[in-house]
């Protein structure tokens, strides 16, 4: 069966194109899975904006990953769409509503991109597949190996893995339950053992950021070693 890769987007920061995204020489970004991540999961979908409720910590959390000056993108599968319980505008309301409650709250999402498409559909943007990322990378010509990804769920992980970002699974949402079953063998990854993908753990999206910033912050010190040992040699 041919696969469907038409997502969907918001480009809802019209400055995007301002913010570098540049690390000593790479383009990269934060992604961001929502439903667990940023707001609370929904066992029946969130179907209007009177049913999202953000995380606890999650608008202090993005506060700090907008002052790393990288592009922050929202990738999230709403199959509510297609399951007929929702329709695209509906969604697309709640996202532009998200957006301008972070800017409240002196954060930013730059873009959000979600796969409308029921399960049974086999599109290729659906997570665990990494077709919202690829398409990010192309519009925001991205290094995703150098990229980070933040998700409540194994198949957040996956399609992070399968591009190479540095990922973190959270335990909001259905991160601490996924976590515990995985360590018991009884969630087993696509494609592959429990094992076979490495990925770091993190009690929600606030402790997510704090180790975004702090691997920023290393490869900082390192880049400045680096450059300072030639000058080091020449002067003595």
């Amino acid at each position: 069966m041919p696969q469907r890769s038409n997502s969907h987007d918001i480009a809802v920061n019209q400055s995007a194109s301002s913010i570098p995204g540049l690390v000593f020489g790479a383009r990269r970004a934060i992604f961001l899975d929502r439903d667990g991540v940023i707001n609370q999961n929904r066992p029946d979908h969130v179907k209007s904006w009177s049913e999202f409720v953000f995380e606890t910590n999650v608008l202090p959390a993005l506060a700090r990953l907008a002052s790393l000056h990288l592009p922050i993108i929202v990738i999230t599968n709403q199959a509510c769409i297609g399951r007929g319980l929702v329709g695209q505008e509906v969604v697309e309301d709640i996202h532009r509503r998200m957006v301008v409650a972070v800017e409240k709250a002196g954060g930013r999402i730059d873009h959000v991109l979600y796969c409308p498409h029921h399960p049974s559909e086999e599109c290729a943007c659906r997570k665990p597949k990494p077709g919202m990322l690829l398409e990010a990378a192309q519009r925001w010509n991205l290094d995703l190996s150098r990229s980070f990804l933040v998700g409540d769920a194994i198949t957040d992980i996956q399609a992070g893995w399968a591009v190479g970002c540095n990922t973190v699974l959270v335990k909001s949402g259905r991160g601490a339950q996924q976590w515990a079953a995985l360590q018991q063998g009884e969630l087993q990854q696509q494609g592959g053992h429990p094992g076979d993908i490495v990925f770091n753990v993190a009690e929600g999206l606030g402790a997510a950021a704090y180790w975004i910033t702090q691997q920023l912050a290393y490869e900082q010190l390192e880049y400045a070693l680096h450059q300072a040992v030639p000058q080091l040699a020449i002067e003595a």
